[in-house]
């Protein structure tokens, strides 16, 4: 699976800097109970110790909490499954709650109350058969984070909000800044090319969900306008692993607008020695005629179908989806709270925080299949093989269609033999 930046940048130290806390949280209770388990990724993997110690002293409760590595967290979670190791409580990524509902991992809410005040957007992702599997924790829209110093050189104020205006912007600072680049879009990060699915109206997938649909009108022009900002030189052609440190290179101006999430946000003020804040901004992604539905990593909280302390565990779901969680969650990490209530908050009013909120009510929908995760994989190898050169849009979406037919093998025999829906 391919990982934002965001989770690439954690550093050891960070990490190593939490184990007192990870002591305190697996230590003992007066119950006399093993604590429950809890297993997360990233930077809720990684701080997820620090909500802990104010539920033990709550509840009576202790918890093992697990950081996962990103990169083989899926893997993890899914051996785990099949050797009857679950943790009581999992965080997952909203792409894979369809799948672990399916194959019966995750427990259904036992009350509506858990997701009353949750973003509607956010809250279906999560949603199987009408029922709700997760209750939405930490959310990471994208927006475009921009060099106000640059783009006020190049004429503007503030970043276009439709497509052919991007493009306008990106030659108008090109012209401007010939050495250096606009966009940071990178080939092995698939957010954005989702984003531009999403916003041409390309249905990625047809006949019940069990072939590829990407030789469409909407999926050329989303691959053809993705293709055509590398192609004029306004996005280096690069992977994650070929800019070390995007931080560093948006504060030298090795671009000038870089689409990302809410965790940016910390960076950039830890970092505001190399790019004070008056010379950046936030605003929402561009659209094929203006802003509108965005991709974003978003993640849940579940309970495991087999917990045998099932009352624990929904305890600790609420404790960490409260709406004072949530919020210590947005000082210590940028992800963004899925609770309503949360934004309430004054902590959350900064200019800069609003287009997160008004992005968070367009989220992106995604086919709701369980081979969506490995499908995104196989849609970006096609798009960079076009950026590249190796193939034409048709040749890739093409070839595309059959990686996809060829994933959705299992999934169509279920569907032409009436066993799924």
């Amino acid at each position: 699976m391919r990982i934002p930046i965001a989770a690439m940048l954690r550093t050891a130290p960070r990490a190593l800097g939490l184990l007192p806390t990870l002591g305190l949280a697996a230590c003992g209770s007066g119950r006399g109970v093993e604590p429950l388990k809890f297993w997360a990724m990233s930077y809720e993997g990684d701080y997820s110790p620090m909500l802990m110690p104010a539920f033990t002293a709550a509840t009576g409760i202790a918890v093992d909490v697990q950081s996962l590595p990103a990169t083989a967290s899926h893997e993890k979670l899914l051996t785990a499954q099949a050797g009857g190791a679950m943790p009581d409580v999992l965080m997952l990524y909203n792409g894979w709650v369809q799948e672990f509902a399916t194959i019966g991992a995750i427990a259904p809410i036992p009350s509506p109350a858990l997701v009353a005040d949750m973003f509607p957007g956010v809250l279906d992702a999560t949603r199987v058969g009408g029922r709700d599997f997760a209750v939405p924790w930490s959310v990471a829209p994208q927006v475009q984070f921009y060099r106000r110093d640059i783009l006020a050189r190049a004429g503007y104020a503030e970043p276009a909000e439709d497509w052919d205006g991007w493009l306008r912007m990106g030659r108008a600072i090109k012209r401007q800044r010939p050495d250096d680049f606009v966009f940071l879009l990178l080939l092995n990060w698939p957010d954005m090319l989702m984003t531009m699915l999403g916003q041409t109206g390309a249905a990625m997938l047809r006949d019940h969900d069990t072939r590829g649909n990407f030789q469409t009108p909407e999926a050329r022009a989303a691959f053809a306008y993705y293709a055509r900002i590398f192609a004029e030189g306004l996005a280096p052609k690069a992977l994650s692993t070929e800019i070390q440190d995007p931080v560093a290179a948006f504060a030298q101006g090795y671009f000038a607008i870089w689409p990302t999430g809410p965790t940016t946000l910390l960076d950039l003020h830890r970092r505001a020695a190399e790019i004070p804040a008056e010379r950046w901004g936030t605003a929402r992604l561009a659209g094929p005629h203006g802003v509108g539905a965005v991709s974003g990593l978003s993640t849940s909280l579940c309970v495991s179908a087999s917990t045998p302390r099932a009352a624990d565990a929904w305890t600790l779901v609420r404790h960490l989806s409260s709406p004072a969680s949530e919020l210590r969650y947005q000082t210590m990490i940028g992800n963004l709270p899925a609770r309503l209530r949360a934004w309430s908050s004054p902590q959350l009013r900064a200019p800069i925080l609003a287009p997160f909120k008004e992005q968070m009510r367009f989220p992106a929908v995604a086919p709701r299949v369980i081979e969506w995760e490995r499908i995104k994989v196989e849609i970006q190898f096609a798009a960079e093989r076009v950026v590249r050169g190796v193939q034409t849009i048709p040749q890739a979406l093409a070839g595309l269609d059959t990686r996809v037919d060829q994933l959705l093998a299992k999934r169509r025999a279920l569907v032409e033999a009436g066993t799924l829906a």
